[in-house]
C-alpha cells in the first residue's frame, strides 16, 4: 500500500566509503536491508526561474518546502509509476505527502499545466504550490539508495545514497541516469529517519567512530556548484551579445 503523509525526523552524514563498512560491522546487526535494499532514484526538483525556492532554503529558515517528482528503478516510460512529492520542513520535522500517477500524467500536470480532472486533497495541496510559485522543472538529480530498517523500532530507518549526478538539462525522468557529479567519488550521503530522538545506543555507534550530522542538500548543493555558474554565464552571453548588437 502506498504510504502518502510521512512525518518524521531526518538528521544527514557524510561518510567515506571506509566509514560505511565500520558502520555497518559495528551496527549491522540492528539493521536488514528494507523490501528493495537497493534501487536507484531520480527526482526532477521544480523552482521559480530564479531558484527562489533553493536559495530560500539554503538560507535555513525555520520553515521551507520542496516539490519534487520522483521516479524508482530504471527503464522509466511514459507508463511508468512516479510520485510527485510535497516536503516541508518546519523546526527539525519533516512532512511529506505524495502521489501516485503515471509518468505521462505527471507530465501533462506538471510540465504543461494540462486539468487532470483529479480533486484528491494531496493532489490539490501540490497543484497549489506550483501555480502559488510558478515553478518549473530546474534540475534532475539521480543517485543508488542502500535502505535499511531497523530490527528493534521498524521506525528507524537508514539510507545510503552513492553516484549523485545532477543535470539542468533534458529534464524527464525517461531520459536515463548521467549528469554532473555532486558528492565525490568514495563518499557516501547517509540519513536516518526516525519518529522522534536518535536513540543511545545508535548515537554511541555514532560517537565511537566519529560520525556526525552535517549540512547537505543534494539540490542545493548541485544549484550552488552548477546552476549558479551556469545563470551568471547566461546573464554575461546576454549582456555581450546585447552590446555586439548595439
Amino acid at each position: 500500500m502506498l504510504q502518502e503523509v510521512f512525518k518524521r525526523y531526518e538528521t544527514k552524514y557524510l561518510l567515506t566509503e571506509d566509514m560505511f563498512r565500520r558502520l555497518m560491522l559495528a551496527a549491522g546487526g540492528s539493521f536488514q536491508p528494507d523490501q528493495y535494499e537497493q534501487y536507484q532514484i531520480s527526482n526532477i526538483y521544480f523552482d521559480t526561474p530564479d531558484c527562489q525556492l533553493i536559495r530560500r532554503s539554503l538560507e535555513k529558515p525555520v520553515y521551507k518546502e520542496k516539490l519534487r517528482l520522483r521516479a524508482y528503478g530504471t527503464g522509466i516510460d511514459q507508463d511508468s509509476q512516479v510520485f510527485p512529492e510535497l516536503k516541508k520542513k518546519y523546526d527539525r520535522v519533516v512532512y511529506k505527502r505524495r502521489i501516485q500517477m503515471s509518468l505521462r500524467e505527471a507530465r501533462d500536470c506538471f510540465y504543461m499545466g494540462k486539468e487532470t480532472g483529479r480533486r484528491d486533497q494531496i493532489f490539490q495541496e501540490l497543484d497549489y504550490v506550483m501555480k502559488r510559485y510558478g515553478l518549473v522543472p530546474m534540475a534532475c538529480i539521480t543517485y543508488e539508495r542502500q535502505a535499511y530498517t531497523c530490527c528493534l523500532d521498524r521506525r528507524i530507518r537508514l539510507t545510503f545514497d552513492w553516484n549523485l549526478l545532477g543535470r539542468s538539462w533534458d529534464l524527464d525522468l525517461g531520459s536515463g541516469v548521467f549528469g554532473d557529479r555532486i558528492l565525490e567519488k568514495g563518499m557516501v550521503l547517509m540519513e536516518l529517519k526516525t519518529a522522534g530522538a536518535v536513540p543511545l545506543w545508535l548515537s554511541h555507534i555514532f560517537s565511537r567512530l566519529e560520525i556526525f550530522p552535517a549540512s547537505f542538500s543534494k539540490y542545493g548543493t548541485y544549484y550552488q556548484n552548477y546552476l549558479i555558474p551556469e545563470m551568471a554565464s547566461e546573464k554575461t552571453a546576454v549582456k555581450e551579445g546585447g552590446r555586439r548588437c548595439a
